[in-house]
Formats: structure tokens, sequence, C-alpha cells
């Protein structure tokens, strides 16, 4: 063998310039805010539609795994903390946030009730049953949902345009996306934008907790569900079922209690004080990178 023959590059092989750009620029996209947010998405997302209508505790063990993806993607990958996930304190965010989820759902029920709106009539569908089947799957929904839409798509918008900018962009896409439920209108469509994703975004800027966005989440839909009201759209099987009379402007119609106009005020009210209680905190950011 000649002595050109020794210094000829392996063709076939990883190592050389075209690997070593290709390294650098898959640790650039890694740990960007979009190339982290579009890995998330896939992983999170795989997940979650693998199990969110699992039987049994299935949507519950998805959201512990889809946790540990989001760690994954946002620690190992991107090399970033992840405060937002952390165990301590994770008990008192999520029961802070399910007392304002919950207060947040019964008030517009208690006033629609009482003046005609809504009547309650007994399902019979069981009460463990249906206690059981709504935790799972509410659980299940609530924590994959605020990792995909607060924990990478929030985080990843506020890094490149700030937290005003990310939230507004994160509440469109949250009202886009629930378009395809039964009964979606335009107006629902913009109802769940405001009173969801404003709310939960003001929710996360303030505590910066996925644990707190999701007791809050949790508890909304799960108290509409074992009320027997529709839940964006579906009509779930309560402990009791729902007669609405009125106006759909103030009963929700056939999407439920979010596409009333009460809960959208309600949640505007909210939102703006968790927002000024965020400013104060120090929890409102400004653009701190260029987009890639």
């Amino acid at each position: 063998m000649d002595a050109t023959s020794k210094t000829q590059p392996d063709i076939g092989s990883d190592t050389g310039p075209g690997a070593d750009r290709r390294s650098r620029c898959w640790a650039r996209f890694t740990s960007s805010p979009l190339g982290r947010l579009v890995i998330g998405l896939v992983g999170i997302g795989l997940v979650s539609g693998l199990t969110a209508t699992g039987p049994g505790p299935i949507p519950v063990l998805g959201a512990a795994v889809a946790v540990a993806v989001y760690w994954w993607v946002t620690h190992r990958v991107a090399g970033r903390p992840v405060p937002e996930i952390a165990r301590r304190g994770a008990v008192r965010e999520a029961a802070l946030g399910g007392g304002i989820g919950l207060g947040f759902i019964l008030v517009p029920v208690l006033i629609l009730t009482l003046f005609g709106g809504y009547s309650f009539s007994r399902a019979g569908h069981g009460f463990l049953p249906v206690l059981w089947t709504t935790v799972v799957v509410q659980i299940g929904g609530a924590v994959t949902e605020e990792l995909l839409f607060r924990g990478l798509a929030l985080r990843a918008f506020e890094e490149m345009w700030g937290s005003g900018a990310a939230v507004v962009i994160t509440s469109l896409f949250f009202g886009v996306a629930h378009l395809g439920a039964e009964e979606a209108t335009l107006w629902s469509a913009l109802a769940i934008a405001v009173e969801a994703g404003v709310l939960l975004g003001a929710a996360f800027l303030w505590r910066r907790s996925i644990w707190f966005v999701a007791g809050l989440h949790f508890t909304w839909n799960a108290a509409e569900q074992l009320l027997g009201i529709p839940v964006s759209g579906h009509t779930p099987e309560g402990w009791f079922t729902l007669d609405a009379h009125g106006p759909a402007f103030l009963t929700g119609g056939g999407f439920g209690l979010e596409a009333s106009i009460l809960p959208v005020l309600l949640g505007a009210a909210i939102a703006a004080w968790m927002l000024r209680r965020a400013r104060t905190s120090g929890g409102i950011k400004t653009r701190t990178r260029a987009a890639c």
C-alpha cells in the first residue's frame, strides 16, 4: 500500500468535516427554542395519541411518560434546567391551581342554575365508575396539554419574542386546536382562546409551574365532566344530565359552558389579575434570544 492510500479518507466513514458539520447543526437545532419545541411536540404528541383514551390508568401512566419525555428533551437534549416540573412543591402548586380551576367553573354554573339557564338530573351511571374515569382521563389530558402548550410552546415563543407574544400565539393555537370538536364554532374557538389560552398562559407566567396550570386545567375539565356539562363540545358520562335553557350566548349551547360569555369574562378578569402578579414578581419576560 502506498503513502497516498494511507491518507485517503474512508468515504463510508461517519467522521470528518461533514460529520462535524452535521453534529454542530444538530447541536444548534436541539439547543434552539424551535428545535426543543419540534422534538417535544413529536415525543409528547406520540405519547398522548397512544394513551389518552386507553383503558384503566393508561392515561395517567401516559402523563407520567410525557413528563419524562419533557424532562429528557428540555434537560438532556437542550441542556436547560426544568424547575417548572420540580417535585418539590408540586402538590401545593397543583392544589392551588385546582382550587382556582374549580371556582372558575362553579361560579358561572351557579349563576346559570340560579337564573334558570341550567338544570340537572341524576344520570345513573354510577358514582365511583364515573369518578374513576373522570380522574384518569382528565389527569392525562391536563398534564400532556400543559406540557405541550405551556411547557414547550409558550416557553419557546417567549424566548424568541417575549411573554406577551407567546401568550397570544399559544392562545390562538389553543383555540384553533378545539375547532375540530363537536358543536365547535368560530365563537367557541375564540372563547377557548381567551378563557383557556390566555388564562392558562397567564397562570404559567405567574407561577412558572406546570403543576399549577395542570391542576387548574384538571379541576376545570373534571368538574364539567362530573356535572354532565359538555367538555369542549364532547358530552361525557357524568353524575348528572344537563338541560340548558336560554340563548347559547349565555349557556354555551351544545359546545358547553366554555362557549358561554360568563366564563370568558371571568377568565379574562382572572388572567388580568395573574398577569399583574406575574409582572410584579418578574415573570414577564422580554425577548432573550434571536430566533433560529
